[in-house]
């Protein structure tokens, strides 16, 4: 699964910072440590911190594709420590960073980003964008399936006229195959894609909270249902996906 998957979590006072107090260690050279993952569905898994800061060149192909699609005013939801909307910038491009991690929106602010609010992004409504950017496993925000109507239409209120979405996942279907190529389902959960996780950094642990990974096929069908059309740009090697959604 996407490493960068887990930079969006929710915070309270019994909920430290984790992305942000890793970002804030590694760009103050404050012996920044790895960010170990805890999942329902796999064995514990690390985040190396320098990766969060990685350049245009580091990211995936289906990352860069987005950013080569961009166009207008754009709006990069879970921009973690900012390197797609620093990108963006760089090339021109009036770009708002979005994160509900006070240490992330600290970080962007100082790699030079103009524009970054901290914020849930259900609370955010001030703007509408031409492109709206969610990588790192974008559907992830939506939670579960029963919230991704909720999500939806908020996105549509951020739309300008004729504006698009680009959104990314990993269909982990094959997460649950067994060798004799059946598979199990969890009968707790709606669908497969629906994960619960916990983060940790420096023995500090988040509260646990809800991630959604999407195929490509279940995305199409909700996106429908709210009024966008969905188109399947790029596949990766690991059952990862790009899409483009546009007002129908």
């Amino acid at each position: 699964m996407d490493k960068t998957a887990f930079a969006k979590t929710f915070l309270d006072d019994q909920n430290p910072d984790i992305f942000g107090n890793a970002l804030l260690d590694y760009f103050n050279g404050n012996h920044p440590e790895d960010i170990t993952v805890h999942s329902s569905i796999a064995e514990n898994d690390k985040i190396p911190t320098d990766y969060l800061f990685r350049d245009f060149d580091a990211m995936p192909p289906i990352e860069q594709r987005a950013l080569n699609l961009i166009k207008g005013k754009t709006l990069d939801v879970g921009a973690c420590a900012g390197s797609h909307s620093a990108y963006l910038q760089k090339q021109g491009f009036e770009v708002t960073a979005l994160d509900q991690s006070p240490g992330a929106i600290e970080i962007i602010k100082k790699r030079g980003v103009k524009n970054a609010v901290c914020s849930t992004f259900l609370d955010f409504n001030a703007e509408k964008f031409d492109t709206i950017l969610l990588l790192m496993n974008g559907t992830g925000i939506f939670e579960h399936t029963a919230k991704i109507d909720q999500y939806l239409l908020h996105l549509k209120t951020l739309l300008r006229p004729g504006g698009q979405i680009l959104i990314d996942s990993t269909d982990i279907h094959y997460m649950f195959e067994e060798e004799d190529g059946s598979y199990w389902v969890d009968a707790n959960r709606d669908y497969y894609g629906e994960v619960t996780f916990e983060v940790s950094y420096k023995g500090q642990k988040s509260a646990t909270f809800d991630w959604l990974y999407l195929d490509f096929d279940t995305l199409k069908r909700f996106a429908e249902e709210n009024g966008f059309k969905a188109e399947l740009l790029e596949k990766g090697e690991d059952f990862e996906y790009l899409a483009r959604l546009v007002l129908d």
